[in-house]
Protein backbone atom coordinates (compact mmCIF):
# COMPACT_ATOMS: atom_id res chain seq x y z
CA UNK A 1 0.00 0.00 0.00
CA UNK A 2 2.86 2.56 1.07
CA UNK A 3 4.72 1.78 -2.86
CA UNK A 4 1.22 2.09 -4.47
CA UNK A 5 0.84 5.13 -2.60
CA UNK A 6 4.35 6.70 -3.39
CA UNK A 7 3.79 5.97 -7.03
CA UNK A 8 0.55 7.85 -6.87
CA UNK A 9 2.43 10.42 -5.64
CA UNK A 10 5.04 10.76 -7.85
CA UNK A 11 2.27 10.58 -10.71
CA UNK A 12 0.89 13.62 -9.58
CA UNK A 13 4.06 15.45 -8.86
CA UNK A 14 4.93 14.53 -13.04
CA UNK A 15 0.89 15.44 -13.73
CA UNK A 16 2.12 18.91 -11.97
CA UNK A 17 5.04 19.58 -13.47
CA UNK A 18 3.92 18.55 -17.00
CA UNK A 19 1.09 20.84 -16.29
CA UNK A 20 3.38 23.93 -15.26
CA UNK A 21 5.08 23.45 -18.51
CA UNK A 22 2.13 23.66 -20.55
CA UNK A 23 1.10 26.95 -18.86
CA UNK A 24 4.92 28.38 -19.33
CA UNK A 25 5.23 27.47 -22.95
CA UNK A 26 1.60 29.59 -23.55
CA UNK A 27 2.33 32.23 -21.39
CA UNK A 28 5.62 32.40 -23.44
CA UNK A 29 3.65 32.04 -27.15
CA UNK A 30 1.35 34.53 -26.08
CA UNK A 31 4.15 37.22 -25.29
CA UNK A 32 5.49 36.54 -28.68
CA UNK A 33 2.07 36.71 -30.33
CA UNK A 34 1.67 40.19 -28.22
CA UNK A 35 5.07 41.22 -29.02
CA UNK A 36 4.50 40.39 -32.77
CA UNK A 37 1.34 42.62 -32.81
CA UNK A 38 3.13 45.40 -31.27
CA UNK A 39 5.70 45.81 -33.53
CA UNK A 40 3.14 45.27 -36.17
CA UNK A 41 1.00 47.86 -35.21
CA UNK A 42 3.80 50.46 -33.87
CA UNK A 43 5.28 50.42 -38.04
CA UNK A 44 1.28 50.77 -39.03
CA UNK A 45 1.50 54.05 -36.92
CA UNK A 46 4.72 55.20 -37.35
CA UNK A 47 3.75 55.19 -41.19
CA UNK A 48 0.45 57.26 -40.74
CA UNK A 49 2.22 59.78 -38.60
CA UNK A 50 4.74 60.28 -41.49
CA UNK A 51 2.17 60.32 -43.72
CA UNK A 52 -0.09 62.45 -42.18
CA UNK A 53 2.71 65.04 -40.92
CA UNK A 54 3.62 64.90 -44.68
CA UNK A 55 0.30 66.38 -45.66
CA UNK A 56 -0.23 68.67 -42.90
CA UNK A 57 3.63 70.18 -43.70
CA UNK A 58 2.61 70.91 -47.25
CA UNK A 59 -0.93 72.45 -46.68
CA UNK A 60 1.03 74.62 -43.98
CA UNK A 61 3.60 75.59 -46.16
CA UNK A 62 6.32 73.91 -43.88
CA UNK A 63 8.05 72.61 -47.22
CA UNK A 64 7.68 73.28 -51.10
CA UNK A 65 4.98 71.06 -52.06
CA UNK A 66 6.48 71.70 -55.77
CA UNK A 67 9.04 69.70 -54.49
CA UNK A 68 8.06 67.34 -52.41
CA UNK A 69 4.30 67.16 -53.25
CA UNK A 70 1.77 65.48 -50.78
CA UNK A 71 0.32 62.57 -50.25
CA UNK A 72 -3.26 63.66 -51.28
CA UNK A 73 -1.82 64.77 -55.10
CA UNK A 74 -0.22 61.70 -54.99
CA UNK A 75 -3.09 59.80 -54.64
CA UNK A 76 -4.53 61.80 -56.98
CA UNK A 77 -2.31 60.88 -59.50
CA UNK A 78 -2.01 57.40 -58.93
CA UNK A 79 -5.98 57.12 -59.26
CA UNK A 80 -5.64 59.60 -62.20
CA UNK A 81 -2.74 57.35 -64.44
CA UNK A 82 -4.51 53.99 -63.33
CA UNK A 83 -7.70 54.57 -64.87
CA UNK A 84 -6.24 55.32 -68.12
CA UNK A 85 -4.17 52.24 -67.62
CA UNK A 86 -0.58 54.25 -68.65
CA UNK A 87 0.97 53.39 -65.18
CA UNK A 88 -0.38 49.66 -65.21
CA UNK A 89 1.50 49.52 -68.44
CA UNK A 90 4.82 50.73 -66.62
CA UNK A 91 4.63 48.88 -63.50
CA UNK A 92 3.85 45.63 -65.58
CA UNK A 93 6.76 45.95 -67.80
CA UNK A 94 9.36 46.81 -64.53
CA UNK A 95 7.94 43.92 -62.74
CA UNK A 96 8.64 41.79 -66.06
CA UNK A 97 12.20 42.56 -66.76
CA UNK A 98 13.13 42.32 -62.93
CA UNK A 99 11.31 38.85 -62.66
CA UNK A 100 13.68 37.92 -65.77
CA UNK A 101 16.92 39.78 -64.09
CA UNK A 102 16.19 37.57 -61.09
CA UNK A 103 15.31 34.30 -62.56
CA UNK A 104 18.40 34.27 -64.91
CA UNK A 105 20.65 35.64 -61.42
CA UNK A 106 19.56 32.56 -59.66
CA UNK A 107 19.72 30.26 -62.40
CA UNK A 108 23.41 31.07 -63.72
CA UNK A 109 24.55 31.43 -60.31
CA UNK A 110 23.19 28.13 -59.16
CA UNK A 111 24.82 26.62 -62.36
CA UNK A 112 28.20 28.13 -61.91
CA UNK A 113 28.79 27.87 -58.19
CA UNK A 114 27.89 23.90 -59.01
CA UNK A 115 30.29 23.88 -61.80
CA UNK A 116 32.92 25.20 -59.34
CA UNK A 117 32.06 23.02 -56.46
CA UNK A 118 32.55 19.79 -59.23
CA UNK A 119 35.65 20.96 -59.85
CA UNK A 120 37.52 22.94 -57.34
CA UNK A 121 40.49 24.19 -59.07
CA UNK A 122 38.16 26.24 -61.48
CA UNK A 123 36.53 28.06 -58.97
CA UNK A 124 39.84 29.06 -57.44
CA UNK A 125 40.92 30.05 -60.46
CA UNK A 126 38.28 32.34 -61.23
CA UNK A 127 37.22 33.14 -57.41
CA UNK A 128 39.25 36.59 -57.79
CA UNK A 129 37.79 37.81 -60.73
CA UNK A 130 34.51 37.59 -59.36
CA UNK A 131 35.87 39.38 -56.15
CA UNK A 132 36.87 42.39 -58.84
CA UNK A 133 33.77 42.17 -61.00
CA UNK A 134 31.27 42.52 -57.66
CA UNK A 135 33.45 45.36 -56.81
CA UNK A 136 32.93 47.16 -59.63
CA UNK A 137 30.30 49.68 -59.81
CA UNK A 138 28.08 48.40 -61.60
CA UNK A 139 26.74 52.05 -63.03
CA UNK A 140 30.00 52.20 -64.87
CA UNK A 141 29.01 49.09 -66.76
CA UNK A 142 25.49 50.41 -68.01
CA UNK A 143 26.74 52.48 -70.79
CA UNK A 144 29.07 50.10 -72.03
CA UNK A 145 26.41 47.79 -72.34
CA UNK A 146 24.21 50.58 -74.28
CA UNK A 147 27.27 51.13 -76.82
CA UNK A 148 27.15 46.63 -76.89
CA UNK A 149 23.28 45.88 -77.49
CA UNK A 150 21.97 49.56 -77.78
CA UNK A 151 18.88 50.72 -76.51
CA UNK A 152 15.84 48.27 -75.29
CA UNK A 153 14.93 45.50 -73.14
CA UNK A 154 17.60 42.71 -73.52
CA UNK A 155 19.85 45.91 -72.12
CA UNK A 156 17.93 46.44 -69.23
CA UNK A 157 17.50 43.15 -68.62
CA UNK A 158 21.53 42.95 -68.74
CA UNK A 159 21.91 45.84 -66.68
CA UNK A 160 19.62 44.06 -63.94
CA UNK A 161 21.73 40.80 -63.95
CA UNK A 162 25.03 42.34 -63.55
CA UNK A 163 24.47 44.24 -60.51
CA UNK A 164 24.04 40.87 -58.64
CA UNK A 165 25.38 38.30 -60.23
CA UNK A 166 28.87 38.16 -59.48
CA UNK A 167 28.01 38.31 -55.72
CA UNK A 168 24.85 35.53 -55.55
CA UNK A 169 27.92 33.05 -57.49
CA UNK A 170 30.55 34.10 -54.86
CA UNK A 171 28.15 33.61 -51.54
CA UNK A 172 26.49 30.48 -53.28
CA UNK A 173 30.21 28.94 -54.11
CA UNK A 174 31.42 29.96 -50.66
CA UNK A 175 28.65 28.64 -48.53
CA UNK A 176 29.13 25.05 -51.35
CA UNK A 177 32.90 25.05 -49.82
CA UNK A 178 31.47 25.31 -46.36
CA UNK A 179 29.79 22.29 -46.18
CA UNK A 180 30.35 20.12 -43.29
CA UNK A 181 33.51 17.99 -44.72
CA UNK A 182 32.38 14.96 -41.94
CA UNK A 183 29.10 14.04 -43.66
CA UNK A 184 31.06 13.87 -46.94
CA UNK A 185 33.38 12.05 -45.93
CA UNK A 186 30.55 9.42 -44.72
CA UNK A 187 28.85 9.70 -47.92
CA UNK A 188 32.68 8.92 -49.52
CA UNK A 189 32.73 5.75 -47.27
CA UNK A 190 29.25 4.49 -47.45
CA UNK A 191 30.49 4.60 -51.69
CA UNK A 192 28.28 7.40 -52.78
CA UNK A 193 29.14 9.65 -56.24
CA UNK A 194 30.05 13.16 -56.35
CA UNK A 195 26.80 13.87 -57.67
CA UNK A 196 25.28 12.23 -55.14
CA UNK A 197 26.99 14.18 -52.32
CA UNK A 198 25.71 16.84 -53.71
CA UNK A 199 22.08 16.10 -54.63
CA UNK A 200 21.83 14.74 -50.49
CA UNK A 201 23.98 16.51 -48.42
CA UNK A 202 25.38 19.82 -50.21
CA UNK A 203 22.58 21.19 -52.01
CA UNK A 204 19.94 20.48 -49.29
CA UNK A 205 22.01 22.04 -46.81
CA UNK A 206 22.33 25.29 -48.17
CA UNK A 207 18.75 25.82 -49.40
CA UNK A 208 18.44 28.24 -46.34
CA UNK A 209 21.51 30.02 -47.85
CA UNK A 210 19.83 29.86 -51.41
CA UNK A 211 16.69 31.72 -49.74
CA UNK A 212 18.88 34.22 -48.43
CA UNK A 213 20.27 35.11 -51.48
CA UNK A 214 17.34 35.46 -53.44
CA UNK A 215 16.00 37.83 -50.71
CA UNK A 216 18.92 39.99 -51.89
CA UNK A 217 19.35 39.50 -55.56
CA UNK A 218 15.41 40.28 -56.41
CA UNK A 219 16.27 43.79 -54.48
CA UNK A 220 19.53 43.88 -56.36
CA UNK A 221 17.48 42.83 -59.83
CA UNK A 222 14.96 45.69 -59.37
CA UNK A 223 17.95 48.14 -59.05
CA UNK A 224 19.77 46.89 -61.86
CA UNK A 225 16.16 47.32 -63.97
CA UNK A 226 15.87 50.94 -62.75
CA UNK A 227 19.30 51.64 -63.63
CA UNK A 228 18.89 50.35 -67.37
CA UNK A 229 15.83 52.12 -67.49
CA UNK A 230 17.24 55.81 -66.62
CA UNK A 231 19.98 54.82 -69.78
CA UNK A 232 18.16 52.91 -72.06
CA UNK A 233 14.45 52.78 -71.56
CA UNK A 234 11.02 53.82 -73.25
CA UNK A 235 8.76 52.53 -70.89
CA UNK A 236 8.73 51.22 -66.63
CA UNK A 237 9.45 53.16 -63.36
CA UNK A 238 12.85 54.04 -64.49
CA UNK A 239 11.99 55.84 -67.10
CA UNK A 240 9.22 56.96 -65.61
CA UNK A 241 11.35 58.46 -62.97
CA UNK A 242 13.71 60.09 -65.48
CA UNK A 243 11.34 61.68 -67.21
CA UNK A 244 9.41 63.28 -64.01
CA UNK A 245 12.56 64.70 -63.10
CA UNK A 246 13.77 66.39 -66.78
CA UNK A 247 10.42 68.06 -67.32
CA UNK A 248 9.73 69.04 -63.29
CA UNK A 249 7.16 66.36 -62.97
CA UNK A 250 8.39 65.95 -59.36
CA UNK A 251 4.72 63.89 -58.17
CA UNK A 252 5.59 61.23 -60.81
CA UNK A 253 9.02 61.09 -59.47
CA UNK A 254 7.64 60.40 -56.13
CA UNK A 255 4.43 58.32 -57.25
CA UNK A 256 7.21 55.93 -58.84
CA UNK A 257 9.41 55.87 -55.71
CA UNK A 258 6.68 54.65 -53.71
CA UNK A 259 5.12 52.12 -56.39
CA UNK A 260 8.68 50.92 -56.40
CA UNK A 261 8.99 50.48 -52.11
CA UNK A 262 5.62 48.47 -52.68
CA UNK A 263 6.79 45.97 -54.86
CA UNK A 264 9.76 45.36 -52.99
CA UNK A 265 7.96 44.57 -50.02
CA UNK A 266 5.72 42.40 -51.71
CA UNK A 267 8.49 40.42 -53.42
CA UNK A 268 10.14 40.34 -49.90
CA UNK A 269 7.01 39.21 -48.10
CA UNK A 270 6.60 36.37 -50.53
CA UNK A 271 10.03 35.50 -50.20
CA UNK A 272 9.27 35.32 -46.29
CA UNK A 273 6.85 32.93 -47.03
CA UNK A 274 8.11 30.71 -48.79
CA UNK A 275 11.40 30.28 -46.54
CA UNK A 276 9.08 29.87 -43.49
CA UNK A 277 7.08 26.97 -45.56
CA UNK A 278 10.24 25.20 -46.88
CA UNK A 279 11.94 25.80 -43.16
CA UNK A 280 9.00 24.04 -41.80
Amino acid sequence: MKIQKNNHETNDIIKSDAAALTIGQKNFLRRQKLQKLYIFWSRILLFAAFVMLWQVSADLGWIDSFYFSSPITISKLFWHDVQDMSLLSHIGITLLESGVSFLLIILFSLLTATFFWFYPSLGKMFEPFLIVLNSLPKSALAPLIIVWLGTGPRTIILCGISVGIFGCILNLYQSFEQTDPERLKLIETLGGTKLQAFTKVVFPGNIPTFISLSKVNIGLALVGVIIGEFLAGRKGLGYLIIYGSQVFKLDMVILSIVILCVIAMGIYGLLNLLEKKISY
